[in-house]
């Protein structure tokens, strides 16, 4: 009998034991417009254990993609709600972090959108599971709104209510920037946080005078992001600072344009937006717009895009002609183009030199005025600047390059 006893003793404290290591593996489901994005963000933050892309709470419709954007669907209340489900370990991250994320990453003073993405199944909604999570909602939802208030912002349009139902999206859609690393990802978030002394402060002061370029970065992971430093501003060293900023750190300066689409190209003059590019932007197009930012309607944008020349012995080339060791710079990328060492007095007017500096050049044919010559431009930023004739000195080619396309830099000495 005393056996007995003891053995249910042990499994009642099993039972309990595997209860208490369990019962803090806690579900939410969250909807803030395409799932993709929200998906990836919920997986970056340190205790969520899962985020699965599903359809929640439609009726009358079927829990498939192909259903819930059908036009007939896409205004229809009854539709399913492109939701997260986020399985989190609540001794590793609260709740409360959770909703916070929520709101700090998506607009929710849209209704029924997100952006481009229009319909009912990209509204804001939160799904709680029980009275706990909605008293939680509901409080942070409060608070939020306070902080939107603040700041100019209108009504919460979050819809909260019970999870009734819930159908896992296609396989495709799970872990979809993942597999698809160039998917769409934009930032929606409305740069209003809980506690901006959590946030990374950055002091916008700099930014204030004179030309900077700003690029919009987004706050999580953005693949188009990481192409647009892989392909260009990584690469870039040009005069005119380049800066990063997320949605939520752009404190005094003006810009006019929305900030939800990352990446964004935006120029600043004196704080004030210029102009701006939204989306992913081609090296070449990029200089492009940042040709006309840096050099206006000048002489040299006439040589570098429009494959222009410099007058003869223009202040430029009076200016390069003597300069002491160093190399020749392009103006708009900074890539080292030619070199003092390779420069010669050709009388012609223009700069001349033997060789441009490896890989930083090259050459197309140019038929135009009935002429046949060979052009040479940037290979960093695709912009003219000037010729290459056979007729340099000892049988060396000689590059006649327009200066006003050019900065010098001086050679650091060494002792």
């Amino acid at each position: 009998m005393n056996r007995l006893i003891v053995n249910i003793f042990i499994i009642f404290l099993a039972i309990n034991l595997h209860a208490n290591t369990t019962n803090h593996i806690q579900t939410i489901y969250l909807g803030s417009g395409c799932f993709w994005g929200a998906e990836k963000g919920y997986e970056s933050l340190k205790g969520v254990i899962d985020a699965e892309s599903g359809y929640a709470n439609g009726y009358g419709v079927k829990p498939n993609y192909r259903s819930i954007i059908q036009f007939k669907n896409k205004y229809n209340e009854n539709n399913f709600a492109e939701v997260v489900k986020v399985t989190f370990n609540s001794n590793a991250i609260t709740l409360e972090e959770i909703l916070k994320h929520f709101f700090e990453n998506h607009d929710p003073t849209q209704h029924n959108r997100q952006g481009n993405d229009v319909g009912t199944q990209y509204r804001s909604t939160i799904l709680f599971e029980n009275k706990s999570q909605k008293n939680l909602a509901i409080k942070i939802m409060d608070i939020y709104q306070d902080l939107l208030n603040a700041a100019g912002y209108g009504k919460l349009k979050t819809k909260l209510e019970p999870l009734d139902n819930f159908y896992l999206a296609e396989d495709y859609h799970q872990d979809y920037l993942k597999k698809n690393p160039n998917g769409y990802c934009p930032d929606l978030s409305t740069g209003i946080v809980f506690n901006q002394s959590e946030k990374d402060f950055h002091d916008n002061t700099s930014l204030l005078s004179g030309k900077h370029i700003l690029i919009l970065d987004s706050q999580d992971y953005c693949p188009y992001c990481e192409k647009l430093k892989n392909d260009v501003t990584d690469k870039y060293k040009g005069s005119i600072p380049l800066t990063y900023r997320s949605s939520d750190q752009l404190h005094g300066l003006s810009i006019e344009s929305p900030t939800w689409a990352t990446p964004s190209l935006i120029l600043l003059e004196d704080g004030k937006e210029i102009f701006s590019y939204q989306g992913y932007i081609e090296s070449k197009d990029f200089y492009k717009i940042l040709g006309r930012f840096k050099l206006g309607n000048t002489e040299a944008y006439d040589v570098a895009f429009n494959k222009g020349t410099d007058s003869r012995f223009c202040k430029e080339y009076e200016i390069f002609k003597n300069t002491p060791e160093g190399v020749f710079i392009d103006k708009l990328s900074g890539e080292p183009l030619f070199d003092t060492k390779d420069r010669f007095v050709s009388r012609s007017g223009w700069l001349s030199f033997t060789k441009p500096v490896d890989g930083s050049v090259y050459e197309l044919p140019d038929n135009s005025f009935g002429m046949r010559r060979t052009e040479i431009r940037s290979v960093s930023s695709d912009i003219h600047l000037g010729h290459v004739f056979d007729d340099g000195p000892n049988g060396m080619p000689r590059y006649c390059i327009n200066a006003t396309v050019l900065e010098f830099k001086a050679r650091k000495q060494t002792i």
